[in-house]
Formats: C-alpha cells, sequence, structure tokens
C-alpha cells in the first residue's frame, strides 16, 4: 500500500482520502481506524454528557449494571455495552477479560498472576486481570 501525506498551512482540520480498485478487509480496517481517532464517545457524568475522545478513555469496565469508563483521573458511566464501546472506540482498544476492555496505548507493566491469568495495570495506577482466553491475542500484540 502506498502513502502519501501532504501538508498545506491552507487545510484546518485533517482528511485522508483513500483510493483504491474495492473494498477489501485491509482498506476496510484502516477506514475504521482513521475514522476512530477523532469520534467522540458519549459517557454521563452525574447529569451531564460529556464527549470524550478514544485517546481519553484508559479502561473500560461492566460493573453491575452498567459500564464504567475510565479516564487518566475520572469515573464515567455508559449506557452502552460492552461489544458496542469496543466497536466505537476502535482499534487502540482490546478486551482482556469478558468485563474490560483497555486502551492498549496506556499499558505501563503486565505480571504473572494465579491459574494462568496476567495482571495488567495502566499508567494511570489502574489495574485488572488478563484471562486466559484473551491471553494469547494479548501477547500477539505485543510480541510475547
Amino acid at each position: 500500500m502506498k502513502v502519501k501525506i501532504e501538508l498545506s498551512p491552507d487545510w484546518t482540520e485533517p482528511f485522508a482520502v483513500l483510493h483504491a480498485s474495492r473494498i477489501t478487509p485491509e482498506i476496510q480496517r484502516l477506514a475504521d481506524m482513521i475514522g476512530a481517532q477523532g469520534a467522540a464517545f458519549p459517557v454521563l457524568d452525574g447529569e451531564r454528557i460529556v464527549l470524550l475522545r478514544p485517546r481519553e478513555v484508559y479502561l473500560v469496565r461492566v460493573e453491575g449494571e452498567s459500564l464504567s469508563v475510565y479516564g487518566e483521573r475520572e469515573r464515567y458511566q455508559s449506557r452502552r455495552r460492552l461489544y458496542e464501546a469496543a466497536q466505537a472506540l476502535g482499534e487502540a482498544f482490546m478486551q482482556i477479560s469478558k468485563s474490560v476492555l483497555v486502551n492498549l496505548d496506556y499499558v505501563d507493566c503486565v505480571e504473572p498472576y494465579f491459574s494462568g491469568m496476567m495482571k495488567l495495570r495502566l499508567k494511570n495506577g489502574l489495574s485488572d486481570y488478563i484471562s486466559r482466553r484473551y491471553l494469547p491475542a494479548f501477547k500477539r500484540h505485543f510480541g510475547l
């Protein structure tokens, strides 16, 4: 795939144009990834709705009947389901257990834990466990 970047002071907002003879899985994945970078993810902070960018989200966790969305220091709620959050947040996120998504850009370290699981810690201090089911994909992503 050829890539060309053009810079101009006339453009106030970046935009992308993909030229292809047909939509392949690679082209679709690239379009989804580019589009998700700027998409807003609505969350609830009490009575107000806050629009977060995917890069502002560190972790998403199912807690009871609701979805908690963690930023660097904040905790929000969302009415979405976990799979909907995964689709909306894009390629930078990976599911590490039945109830948790993490932003891979903010992984600080990973430590062995009981029963073949691993404990993951994020750069903001949050931690959770990578279940055995999701561990192979996690290792592949980081080349472990």
